[in-house]
């Protein structure tokens, strides 16, 4: 019997859709009945995507330790091959706190016999070697959620790579800031990080942007690239400031994180694309392409929920938007889901290997927000797609759905 047979059996993991209210997977899943109600078929393909999820993982890793991606090469007979490829702490994290949200059996499934706790203790023996921050506050934001006993270590090595200074020192990405809030966040409940969290949450609020979040903190970025945050540099903080309102009455917090959902569902693609680049001073979108595949089945559904459930805005006919492009995008005939492999291919680009678009666009919409050289749309098209899946992509699946 094949490993993949035995534990549908054993978990109820079966081909066809899992019921909207939960299965062994999920046994209360209020986000996918929820999401059922606007869209059934939007709820359906979040639940695909987990099934794919679970068994993409063990194809991820190598005794714990996962691959920074999985490179899709076609084969002589049509079908796909995966190849792992470099090695992403920050990644195995990400998939940890995913996976503490399933039962034993599939963790065990996905980790080859271990669990999200032995990857959590994993990476918390490789905390002195980290000296990214945002690494660093994904093993501790999943040490916290599983209360795990590395938490103490994390939180120790996360203050000594984010000591007090002044807000506009040294810039950090905007993703790290958001993770250290949302780490902290998850960690008051098991220790005093009160003092760290006011820090964290000052540096996140006041690094918004007129319209939106920049990539940065504080200025650094080059001249034509201050003015520009991706995608990830806003849903991260939307979710962020959520769970900190979520943690401790804070509508300033809830404020802001409503303002920056507001401005990318505003500028969402008639087919349900969430855009790329985004100008921090007005919040219009710099550049759309590429549009990548978590952005619609994990992301923006994780950040918009999680500000949902804080009392925010609810944005549940967007995030079923995001979920339909996935499984039609107009730019390509390709299907970017695959049950075999079980993948989801990374984005959908435009023919511009050199990102001539995104380069040119930058520079223009500095000079003047509106300046966006929209000829450029005509001959750089969107359709080429990333045959490439990272495990973060799927690790979040769980945090977004479960």
């Amino acid at each position: 019997m094949s490993r993949d047979i035995e534990y549908a059996q054993e978990t109820g993991l079966q081909d066809g859709p899992l019921p909207a209210d939960g299965d062994r997977l999920s046994p209360v899943s209020p986000r996918l009945s929820r999401a059922a109600v606007v869209d059934a078929s939007g709820a359906d393909l979040a639940r695909r995507m987990l099934r794919i999820a679970l068994r993409y993982l063990p194809l991820a890793h190598t005794g714990l330790d996962f691959a920074f991606r999985l490179d899709g090469s076609r084969q002589d007979d049509g079908t796909w091959r995966l190849s792992r490829t470099g090695r992403s702490p920050r990644y195995a994290a990400i998939t940890a706190l995913g996976l503490a949200r399933l039962p034993e059996a599939a963790q065990r499934h996905a980790l080859s016999g271990a669990t999200a706790d032995d990857l959590i203790g994993h990476l918390g023996r490789q905390l002195r070697q980290l000296t990214s921050l945002g690494d660093v506050a994904m093993v501790c934001w999943a040490a916290a959620e599983a209360e795990h006993e590395a938490l103490p270590r994390a939180l120790s090595r996360l203050a000594e790579l984010d000591p007090p200074r002044p807000a506009t020192d040294t810039p950090s990405p905007v993703v790290d800031s958001a993770w250290v809030v949302s780490a902290l966040v998850a960690a008051r409940a098991h220790a005093d990080v009160e003092e760290h969290l006011t820090r964290a949450r000052r540096r996140l609020l006041a690094a918004r942007g007129a319209g939106a979040y920049p990539h940065l903190t504080a200025s650094g970025a080059p001249w034509h690239r201050a003015h520009v945050g991706s995608f990830a540099d806003q849903i991260y903080p939307v979710q962020a400031l959520a769970r900190l309102h979520a943690s401790a009455d804070d509508q300033q917090a809830l404020d802001a994180a409503n303002a920056i959902a507001g401005v990318i569902c505003d500028a969402q693609g008639e087919a349900g694309q969430w855009w790329w680049h985004y100008d921090s001073r007005t919040g219009a979108v710099v550049e759309g392409y590429p549009v990548y595949s978590v952005h619609q089945h994990a992301m923006a559904p994780m950040g918009l929920l999680d500000l949902c459930d804080a009392g925010g805005d609810e944005h549940l006919s967007e995030i079923c938007a995001g979920l339909r492009w996935l499984a039609s995008p107009p730019e390509t005939t390709e299907p970017l889901i695959l049950d075999s492999p079980p993948v989801a291919w990374r984005k959908v680009a435009r023919s511009d290997t050199r990102k001539l678009v995104r380069g040119a666009r930058a520079v223009s919409t500095r000079i003047h927000p509106q300046l966006r050289l929209t000829p450029l749309d005509h001959v750089f098209r969107p359709g080429r797609i990333d045959h490439e899946c990272r495990p973060y992509e799927l690790g979040w699946l769980p945090v977004a759905w479960l």
